[in-house]
């Protein structure tokens, strides 16, 4: 019997707004056609957490949050460097995707950059996506630390056996931080959408966009809600549970059954 293929640990962060005429919409984005995973569809920023993503003094550069208190939000005997690495991936990912940066600079404000800054910043974000180790190169250069503070950890799943590629993903939300904008990078990412979870449930309904089972379930968690802020603090206080779905064939086609199924084992 074929053993099942390992997990890759990855982040992904779920950036929110408040739309001006009330209700809060996310960011979404569709992933390249011919991506290995998840090809073609709407997914959050996210991807592999890599060991390079935490140097021996990352958690200098984290605002408001210690390694140790990484792993005591994670739990299940993750090691402290370890568990800062999924924060950190959740931030660099999302950079290098959709060029949104949640960092502080050196004054206390959130960083975005002007007409005189952007030529380095796409420099440094091109390097991102050469290699890991780019991202706190830039941090340094840059004089930036993560805005740690503004991000809530709120779910964790684990893909299917079944599946050749699985991820073990953590899933943080925070709010867009403002003067910035979402493009994507052309690359993994081809397009992005600001939606509201039931815009996104309607266009999938009417098969605009497709969605996998944890987007449409971390989606459902973002039904209404007042503000932005308000959402990502009531979901950092959320109980996490691992969720690994199960995925069967009924009527020659495959099912994702959810714990809690009678037919999940």
């Amino acid at each position: 019997m074929t053993q099942p293929a390992i997990p890759f640990p990855s982040a992904t962060l779920v950036l929110l707004r408040d739309r001006p005429a009330g209700g809060v919409e996310t960011l979404l984005i569709k992933r390249h056609a011919k991506s290995k995973f998840a090809g073609g569809d709407y997914v959050f920023a996210g991807g592999k957490v890599e060991t390079d993503d935490v140097p021996d003094d990352a958690e200098a550069f984290c605002a408001g949050l210690t390694a140790a208190e990484a792993a005591g939000r994670l739990g299940g005997g993750i090691g402290p460097r370890e568990a800062l690495g999924f924060w950190v991936g959740a931030i660099r990912e999302a950079f290098e995707e959709v060029g949104v940066l949640l960092a502080y600079t050196a004054s206390g404000d959130l960083v975005h950059w002007g007409s005189e800054d952007r030529e380095r910043y796409a420099a440094h974000r091109a390097a991102c996506h050469e290699a890991n180790p780019a991202f706190f190169a830039m941090l340094r250069a840059e004089r930036l630390t993560l805005a740690m503070d503004r991000i809530g950890y709120f779910a964790h799943w684990i893909t299917p056996e079944e599946s050749p590629i699985r991820f073990n993903t953590r899933f943080f939300a925070a709010v867009m931080p403002p003067r910035q904008a979402a493009e994507a990078d052309g690359r993994e990412i081809v397009a992005v959408k600001w939606l509201t979870a039931e815009e996104a449930f309607g266009a999938f309904t009417r098969g605009e966009i497709s969605l996998r089972v944890p987007t449409i379930k971390n989606l459902e968690l973002l039904r209404g809600a007042s503000t932005a802020a308000a959402l990502v603090a009531s979901l950092g206080t959320r109980e996490v549970t691992p969720i690994r779905p199960r995925v069967f064939m009924v009527d020659g086609k495959p099912t994702p059954v959810l714990p809690g199924d009678p037919r999940w084992y």
